[in-house]
């Protein structure tokens, strides 16, 4: 039964990823007047790690970012490396912290998208060949944690409901 509920679990995450990154990059990346584009992706990897663990959080950080790689214009795998590492370390933390609430989602999202500039800052010394438009003190990073922050306990809510679809874990009464 378990093997039923994590390939449930895991089919329901992947179409949650998917969507998100196709909001992500067909429309929000479209409207004109957003300052910057907010990282819903990286807010469901956050709760999907959360609710997971590290190996599920790993994997859909990794899908995330194969699907914005594929999507976006970005380096391939530059997505994959970085979001990888932060469903990873969010997942460390499976059902420690809760996801319910209006501040400890705004607060989880707020280090997941500081992890997200330490990590770009990082690959872009590590790999300086890559040339990113990337600096933590730009006006539009620091947009995209505002409208982050303010999407993450909506998004939790709304991916709250879609729980007991997403749960790897939860045992089925018999």
């Amino acid at each position: 039964m378990k093997d039923n509920n994590y390939l449930k679990g895991t089919l329901a995450a992947s179409l949650i990823i998917l969507l998100a990154a196709l909001i992500e990059n067909a429309i929000l990346s479209n409207i004109v007047y957003l300052p910057a584009v907010p990282d819903i992706c990286l807010i469901c990897v956050i709760f999907l790690s959360l609710q997971n663990g590290k190996l599920f959080g790993e994997g859909e950080g990794f899908f995330s970012g194969l699907c914005l790689d594929f999507l976006g214009a970005c380096p391939f795998g530059l997505n994959c490396l970085y979001r990888t590492v932060i469903g990873y370390l969010a997942g460390i933390f499976h059902r420690v912290i809760g996801t319910d609430g209006f501040l400890t989602p705004i607060l989880l999202v707020l280090a997941g998208s500081l992890t997200k500039a330490i990590m770009l800052l990082l690959i872009g010394l590590l790999f300086p060949m890559i040339k990113l438009n990337f600096s933590p003190l730009n006006t539009i990073f620091l947009w995209e944690i505002v409208e982050n922050i303010i999407l993450a306990p909506v998004l939790f809510k709304l991916l709250g409901l879609f729980r007991k679809y997403i749960d790897i874990w939860t045992e089925a009464a018999s």
